[in-house]
């Protein structure tokens, strides 16, 4: 065989198996193979044959220095800031967001916090001072202390308690009295309220607690 038509034949080949492959099965379902890739956008990615597959999303818990130092923590009623503008002492103080999630400033009137982070609460504060009364406004916003978390059915004392930095739900149990005598202490739910959606889960006992959140210990049956 020449030279040139074995290299041609060689080439014709190589392209072949690098090309995407495509046909259809004897029962009608179509076939497209492509070459390997990878890609992770959001919650789902393309594997090596090019199929979608979803990417389990990892829940990652702070505690709420963590979460504050990175601006993560999203605010809402019962959260203490507090707010210091630099040269302004009549607004430099701590604030509580109210029921509806928002605080009054001096000035500026009702500014909404709930949903926002401390960062995203700055930068609102800093720019409607800027806008007419303070020039160059220099903002910090801090936790002063988080809102609190709620624990219901089988615990000895149910109710509200302030949350602490590092609570699991074994230790929200033992500040509510510890377990009650028909208590499933394998059986505990969290109910977490994040931006505008309610979530429920069932967890373990060193599972991390959030401000905020319901822990709910269910009734032991046997």
């Amino acid at each position: 065989m020449p030279v040139r038509v074995a290299l041609a034949l060689i080439t014709t080949c190589l392209l072949a198996a690098c090309a995407p492959f495509s046909g259809q099965h004897a029962d009608g379902w179509s076939t497209s193979i492509s070459t390997p890739s990878m890609h992770v956008a959001g919650d789902a990615g393309i594997n090596a044959w090019g199929a979608t597959t979803a990417i389990p999303t990892t829940l990652v818990v702070h505690s709420d220095d963590d979460i504050s130092a990175h601006g993560r923590y999203p605010l809402d009623t019962g959260d203490k800031l507090r707010i210091f503008v630099y040269g302004q002492p009549n607004l430099s103080r701590i604030y509580t967001v109210d029921q509806q999630g928002s605080i009054s400033v001096p000035l500026i009137g009702t500014v909404r916090a709930r949903g926002v982070t401390t960062t995203g609460l700055e930068r609102t504060i800093r720019s409607r001072l800027g806008a007419q009364f303070v020039k160059d406004p220099q903002v910090t916003v801090d936790i002063s202390q988080n809102r609190p978390f709620f624990i219901l059915g089988e615990v000895r004392a149910a109710g509200q308690y302030a949350y602490v930095s590092g609570l699991t739900v074994q230790s929200a149990v033992a500040v509510a009295g510890g377990y009650s005598e028909r208590a499933n202490e394998r059986r505990i739910q969290i109910t977490r309220k994040t931006d505008e959606f309610i979530e429920k889960m069932d967890v373990p006992g060193d599972y991390m607690v959030q401000p905020g959140d319901t822990i709910y210990v269910y009734e032991r049956w046997f």
